[in-house]
């Protein structure tokens, strides 16, 4: 198990690393034949932790306080061996939950 230190749960605004997840470039291709259309990648690794899945983490700890589900000084578990994790524990830490990752 590792657990992630987390920020002070007191913080209102989220923290400003939070803003970058999402906010990723996205990128023209012109090295291949494409006809009539043009070829644009999303460069997804340039989230905070690397993956996409930081998106998914912030969208589920962002429903789960909608909904009331997780609350300051609440705590995320997760079962991962990947990139969820990563993301979960940015996401989480960041908005002063404690984080527990376990590895199935």
């Amino acid at each position: 198990m590792v657990e992630v230190p987390t920020a002070p749960t007191s913080t209102k605004k989220p923290p400003a690393i939070l803003s970058l997840i999402g906010e990723t470039p996205l990128v023209e291709i012109t090295q291949f034949e494409t006809g009539p259309c043009q070829l644009f990648v999303k460069l997804e690794n340039q989230n905070p932790t690397g993956s996409i899945k930081d998106r998914i983490a912030l969208s589920m700890i962002e429903a789960a306080e909608e909904e009331g589900k997780l609350e300051p000084g609440g705590t995320v578990i997760e079962a991962t061996a990947g990139n969820t994790g990563l993301g979960l524990a940015l996401v989480a830490g960041a908005k002063g939950y404690r984080v527990v990752l376990v590895i199935p």
